[in-house]
């Protein structure tokens, strides 16, 4: 098999999950890679390889994730772990995230919050990258690199058409949305994204537990705080402004995410 070498990189911006399924796409593809021991608390890649990593390190960066190369040693071939468990931790994450996709998506519309819509689609989006990184890997490259690239325009559009509505409201006398709808759904929505966490951290051999920093700096934890946040507010304030406000940001979040999903159709 050749010498194996091992690249260390420190990924600031991966935080949750669907950024370990982006990077997994995204270089599984390389024959020269052989494996890939992710540490998402501490933002930690190690990427087995054979010789020469600048294909590597520019992958990486391609996708803007904050990374850093820490350098690259000899390394012993790592023992390759039956995947199923993985994959189906993978089901398990893909099924909660899709599942509070409908349920965001649809209370939403009940209580004509803005907030709970761009959450869904934040939900869908996470649910696109696992059921990409869910396709068999070699032979079907090129179909993921399709379903990427209609998945990454089809969130575009949706995030474009919440931007819009979020604009019509905000110009418009629309009613205050129902501040209990939002609270209620964004706290079981926020135990979804922990329960996912959890199970991806738990699929791994190593006893990688749990970190808080790596549980609420993850950017869809900070998006549910956001919507709960705004509920309160509403509540507070009696007023549509602060669920305008969490939507549109949200928004860009999604449209962020939809961009990635497409370099990864290149």
């Amino acid at each position: 098999m050749g010498e194996i070498n091992k690249s260390t990189f420190i990924v600031s911006q991966m935080d949750c999950p669907s950024e370990e399924q982006m990077i997994r796409m995204k270089l599984e593809s390389y024959a020269q890679v052989k494996y890939l021991d992710f540490d998402i608390p501490n933002r930690k890649l190690e990427v087995y390889h054979l010789e020469g990593n600048e294909e590597i390190k520019a992958s990486i960066s391609e996708l803007k994730l904050g990374d850093k190369f820490m350098g690259t040693e000899e390394a012993e071939p790592p023992v390759i772990e039956d995947q199923s468990k993985q994959k189906t931790i993978l089901w398990w994450v893909l099924g909660i995230n899709f599942g509070f996709f409908i349920i965001e998506m649809t209370t939403g519309w009940i209580s004509s919050s803005m907030g709970l819509i761009a959450d869904s689609l934040d939900m869908l989006a996470d649910s696109i990258v696992y059921a990409l990184s869910l396709f068999a890997v070699g032979g079907a490259i090129s179909r993921k690199k399709k379903v990427a690239k209609f998945s990454g325009y089809f969130q575009i559009a949706l995030a474009t058409l919440g931007f819009a509505e979020v604009l019509r409201r905000f110009f418009t006398s629309s009613e205050t949305p129902m501040f209990e709808w939002m609270i209620i759904v964004s706290i079981l929505a926020l135990l979804g994204n922990l329960i996912s966490l959890w199970l991806i951290n738990k699929a791994k051999s190593k006893e990688a537990h749990m970190q808080a920093s790596a549980i609420f700096t993850s950017n869809d934890i900070i998006v549910n705080g956001g919507v709960i946040l705004a509920g309160v507010l509403v509540y507070f304030l009696n007023s549509k402004w602060p669920d305008l406000v969490i939507g549109g940001i949200v928004f860009t979040f999604v449209m962020r995410g939809a961009i990635r999903i497409l370099k990864l159709s290149k």
